[in-house]
């Protein structure tokens, strides 16, 4: 049985929060949120959220066994842009593309 959890809109770039759920993809539940709690990153924050609140989602129900979930997948997509202008030289102006990110994780049961 699966559970998930979603979170929409997130500022970060999902590059950068790729880098992250790369690390944890695949790992039990509780040692992927002891390597995230650890990690110096602002995704690593952003993922722990999300994976703690997939977590309560599958406590939620009875047929689950909490204790063997593991980190099915992990999808980050972009979301929309921020879009922003910069002066640059000669009189032009430089777009600044601020990213969001969807973040979507799915536990299941080893």
């Amino acid at each position: 049985m699966e559970a998930t959890s979603r979170a929409r809109y997130i500022r970060i770039s999902p590059q950068k929060a790729r880098l992250v759920a790369d690390l944890v993809r695949g790992q039990k539940v509780e040692t992927a949120i002891n390597t995230l709690r650890f990690m110096p990153k602002k995704g690593a924050r952003i993922l722990r959220k999300v994976l703690e609140a997939a977590l309560a989602n599958a406590s939620q129900n009875d047929s689950i066994d909490v204790d063997t979930l593991y980190v099915k997948t992990i999808h980050i997509d972009g979301g929309p842009m921020l879009k922003r202008i910069r002066p640059m030289p000669m009189g032009r102006a430089g777009r600044i593309l601020k990213r969001t990110s969807h973040i979507t994780i799915v536990l299941d049961e080893q």
